[in-house]
């Protein structure tokens, strides 16, 4: 089967499932998935599953990241925080989709792989940084849309607080080992609106990551 066979059989999936939004679509077709993956898995990069890419990291199932973004409801003049880079799958997908996405990852070797996907890829609306995803990113904040793809067991205050008022944030939210709730949050004037947009699971949200990494450095090089 060609590369665009199995494109056109992954969007007509993805259609079946009821992501009909021609945006979307169109933007995700526009991304080669099989880019994104390890080479061992490149005969499966257009098969509706999430896939292994190191460092116990995932990149989400298509239908997962058409929902999610789907639900994160970007237009073409927002600025998106995505937390957790990963492969650079899902940011190259919301890079189609919204003026700027600020993308954060604690895995270097991860986000310097993802970073040359981007450069082949000639995507130029995507920066990145290497650090701890739970603190956002308070320099560039505030964000009209926040997107985490990793579940937290509570919602990060911090990246709530660097939501703009009127802003969304979709997230997996619950404890490891289970189904967790996808929400749709909603900052108002007032607060927050949490939406359930049902059950999914993702790899934990690892808050403190790269502090602890320094502290064990620092700790080997003490005399």
């Amino acid at each position: 089967m060609t590369l665009d066979a199995r494109m056109i059989r992954l969007l007509l999936e993805l259609r079946r499932e009821g992501i009909t939004d021609p945006r979307l679509l169109g933007a995700m077709e526009k991304v080669p998935r099989d880019l994104f993956v390890p080479a061992a898995f490149t005969d499966q990069a257009f098969a509706n599953m999430a896939l292994p890419i190191g460092y116990g990291q995932t990149v989400s199932q298509p239908l997962i990241v058409a929902q999610m973004t789907l639900a994160l409801q970007a237009s073409e003049r927002m600025k998106v925080l995505e937390i957790g880079t990963g492969s650079g799958y899902q940011a190259a997908v919301l890079s189609h989709l919204c003026r700027r996405v600020y993308s954060i990852e604690r895995h270097a070797d991860l986000l310097k792989e993802a970073e040359g996907r981007f450069k082949t890829l000639g995507i130029h609306n995507i920066t990145t940084l290497k650090g701890d995803g739970s603190k956002g990113w308070p320099q560039q904040a505030p964000f009209e849309r926040i997107l985490v793809t990793a579940a937290a067991e509570t919602m990060p205050d911090a990246l709530a607080d660097q939501l703009a008022v009127g802003g969304s944030m979709v997230l997996p939210l619950g404890p490891q080992g289970q189904d967790q709730a996808l929400l749709r949050v909603r900052r108002t004037e007032s607060g927050f609106e949490t939406e359930n947009l049902g059950l999914t699971r993702f790899v934990p949200l690892v808050e403190g990551a790269v502090e602890m990494a320094q502290n064990r450095v620092a700790a080997r090089r003490a005399p």
